[in-house]
């Protein structure tokens, strides 16, 4: 299990992190991590490695793309002082070039989202024990669909700033490659990008496998 006793988890993206989540901050009581992936991941620690205590923040928010959390930084990562840090953002990077298509200034055109992501890193990489980075994804099987190719190319960003920073890497779209094997998209999220409990499970499972996972 590579996070060590009493580590503080920050989690931080768009609304596949967010999934209904505390505000300010989501920890705390009344179910405060939401009801996705975060949630499942803080249960599974708490369970099996009890001993461990664990500390899992939820600073998703909905509709995020890197521009919006290179604006909330300093009070949603930094201000928070976590041990370690999970990054997972890119989906609406991608979606806004297709289902926005006329307001071409929401979505974040490929070199902006690699540079964001680079100085967002860079400046954070120093200040904590751990980095996760998790790839965006598209729970769609056909990878000549258009926004499946698109996110692929920004997963593969992901994967080559995650190396080069010493990042453990949760591949996200691999997770759902798999599923998708033996499930229909629909089967695991209505529109491709939301998933439902089964879904978030699977975002889950890759998160802890990263993490060498006891199961």
């Amino acid at each position: 299990m590579k996070l060590p006793k009493g580590s503080k988890l920050v989690m931080i993206g768009d609304s596949i992190t967010d999934a209904g989540r505390t505000r300010p901050v989501g920890e705390g009581l009344f179910d405060p991590l939401g009801r996705g992936y975060v949630c499942f991941t803080n249960a599974l620690l708490g369970s099996v490695y009890p001993d461990l205590a664990i500390r899992v923040v939820n600073m998703g928010c909905s509709g995020d793309t890197v521009r919006h959390l290179k604006t909330r930084w300093q009070t949603d990562v930094f201000d928070l002082k976590p041990d370690w840090l999970s990054i997972m953002i890119g989906i609406n990077d991608v979606w806004r070039q297709y289902d926005s298509p006329l307001q071409s200034e929401w979505a974040v055109p490929l070199p902006e989202y690699e540079a964001t992501l680079r100085e967002l890193v860079a400046a954070t990489r120093p200040r904590v024990k751990g980095l996760i980075m998790a790839t965006p994804y598209y729970i769609e099987s056909n990878r000549k669909d258009p926004m499946r190719a698109t996110m692929d190319e920004y997963g593969a960003v992901v994967k080559t700033i995650a190396r080069e920073n010493q990042a453990i890497l949760v591949d996200t779209q691999a997770a759902m490659d798999k599923a998708l094997q033996v499930n229909y998209p629909g089967a695991l999220a209505w529109d491709r990008v939301h998933p439902n409990q089964v879904g978030h499970m699977i975002i889950a499972k890759a998160f802890l496998d990263a993490l060498d996972f006891a199961w």
